[in-house]
C-alpha cells in the first residue's frame, strides 16, 4: 500500500542528495519533495567521512562538468560557511614535485587552472618554502591560495536544514527496496512519486537498473583511510599534495588539515571488497562480497597493467609504516612516531564503464521523463555539490518539458 505521495523523491541523503532537494526547491517551490536516507541520520556514509577540503580545480580539463563546477562550488561554499558562521580554514595548497618528470607535470596542472579561471602561482622550491618550511620538492611547486577546509558533517547538517526550511521532508532510516509500479519500496512505507532523483552513492547504480539505467556501468568501492598526527608532529601551515597520476581519479597521499589545524596523512584508494566495508567484517553482505571482490579481481587479471599497479599500490597502505613513509617524501620531520592514530575510513564509489573498459572520470548522469540517476559523483564532488545539484536539476527540467 503506499503510503504518501510527492511530486521528487530523492534517493539518498548525502551532500549531493540534499543539495538537490535545495536547488528542485528553489526552482519548484511549490512542490512536495522527499529525501529518503537508509540509515538514521545525514552523512553516515561518503559526506560525513571527507576530507573536508574544498578544492580549487586545476586538476580537471577544461570540457570537464568538474572544470565547470569545482570553482563555483569553492566559492558557494566559503560563502555559505562564512554567512552560517561554520568552521572554515583557509590555509591553501601547495602541489610538490619528486623528479625531474613530476616537475613537468606542474605545468600541466597550471595550464588546466588557468584555463578554467583558477587563480594559482608556480613556486620556485624557496618561495614555496616562505609558505610552508617543511616542504620537499624537486625546483618547483604549486600553490594554489582558494583551496581551503571545512568540517563536512557540520556543512551537511547547515544545508539538511536549509532544506528543511525550504519544504523538504526528510525520512531516515527508510531504505530503498525497490520499485513496485509507479510506487518506490522502502523500509518504512511505499511511495508514490511522480519524479525520483538517484543519488544513493555506492548503490547508485543497483538502483538504476531498477529503472532501466546503468547498462553500461557498475560502482567499484574504493576504501579511504587516514593517518593523524599527534600534538608533537611537524605543524604544517597548508596542505601539501604529491604530484598526482593524470590517468586516475585519485590524488595520492597527502598531509591535509582540519578546520583546527590538525594534520592528517591520507586518503587512501584501496580496493573494498563490499560497499560498506569500514572495519572487519562491518557490513557485510555475502552477495555484495561475492559480486564486488569478483570485479576488482576480474579487472586485476584482464591484463589492465595500471589497475592492477594501483590495486597493489593501495593495498601496501595498509600499513601504517608505509603510508607514513609516502608522506615523508612530501615534507621534512615527518616521524612514524607521531601518526598512529587510524581515522574514521570512508568508501568512494568511483564508477566504471564496462562498454569502454575504464574508470570514469568526470560526473556521470543518466535519466529520462520519470527518474534521473546521478551514477558518478566522485571527488571532488562535495566541491562542486551545489552547482552541480543546479545542473542535474536544469537536466531534470529538460526532460519534462
Amino acid at each position: 500500500m503506499v503510503r504518501r505521495r510527492c511530486d521528487f523523491l530523492i534517493i539518498g541523503g548525502g551532500i549531493v542528495g540534499v543539495a538537490i532537494a535545495v536547488a528542485l526547491a528553489e526552482k519548484h517551490p511549490a512542490a512536495s519533495i522527499i529525501v529518503i536516507e537508509k540509515e538514521k541520520a545525514p552523512g553516515f556514509h561518503a559526506s560525513g567521512r571527507n576530507s573536508g577540503v574544498l578544492h580549487a580545480g586545476f586538476y580537471y580539463t577544461a570540457d570537464s562538468l568538474k572544470a565547470r563546477f569545482t570553482q563555483d562550488g569553492n566559492r558557494e561554499w566559503t560563502a555559505f560557511c562564512k554567512a552560517k558562521g561554520l568552521s572554515l580554514n583557509a590555509c591553501g595548497k601547495l602541489v610538490v614535485a619528486k623528479d625531474e618528470r613530476e616537475d613537468a607535470v606542474l605545468d600541466t596542472l597550471l595550464e588546466r587552472g588557468l584555463r578554467n579561471g583558477v587563480s594559482l602561482e608556480m613556486l620556485s622550491a624557496g618561495e614555496a618554502r616562505k609558505i610552508e618550511p617543511a616542504i620537499k620538492t624537486w625546483k618547483r611547486a604549486l600553490y594554489s591560495p582558494a583551496t581551503a577546509v571545512l568540517d563536512p558533517l557540520q556543512v551537511l547538517s547547515a544545508l539538511v536544514d536549509e532544506a528543511a526550511a525550504k519544504g523538504v521532508a526528510f525520512e531516515y532510516e527508510a531504505k530503498y527496496l525497490g520499485l513496485d509500479g509507479d510506487a518506490v519500496n522502502t523500509s518504512a512505507g511505499a511511495i508514490q512519486a511522480d519524479y525520483v532523483v538517484n543519488a544513493a552513492g555506492l548503490y547508485a547504480d543497483k538502483v538504476a537498473r531498477d529503472f532501466g539505467f546503468s547498462a553500461d556501468y557498475f560502482l567499484l568501492p574504493f576504501k579511504g583511510i587516514y593517518l593523524y598526527g599527534s600534538e608533537g608532529a611537524v605543524p604544517l601551515k597548508t596542505n601539501i599534495y604529491p604530484v598526482p597520476d593524470l590517468r586516475n581519479p585519485f590524488l595520492g597521499v597527502h598531509f591535509t588539515l582540519t578546520v583546527g589545524g590538525r594534520i592528517k596523512i591520507g586518503p587512501t584508494a584501496i580496493p573494498a571488497f563490499w560497499p560498506e566495508q569500514y572495519g572487519g567484517m562491518q557490513g557485510f553482505v555475502f552477495q555484495e562480497f561475492l559480486a564486488t571482490s569478483g570485479r576488482h579481481l576480474k579487472l586485476m587479471m584482464a591484463g589492465d597493467a595500471m589497475f592492477r599497479e594501483l590495486a597493489v599500490e593501495e593495498m601496501k597502505k595498509y600499513s601504517r609504516r608505509y603510508l607514513v613513509e609516502q608522506a615523508a617524501k612530501l615534507a621534512e620531520g615527518v616521524r612514524g612516531t607521531d601518526f598512529r592514530q587510524w581515522g574514521r575510513p570512508g568508501i568512494r564509489a568511483q564508477l566504471f564503464n564496462s562498454k569502454a573498459g575504464k574508470l570514469e572520470m568526470d560526473f556521470v548522469i543518466e535519466g529520462d521523463s520519470r527518474s534521473m540517476h546521478v551514477l558518478n559523483a566522485i571527488s571532488p564532488a562535495f566541491t562542486c555539490s551545489l552547482p552541480f545539484s543546479r545542473y542535474v536539476v536544469d537536466q531534470i527540467s529538460q526532460r519534462l518539458a
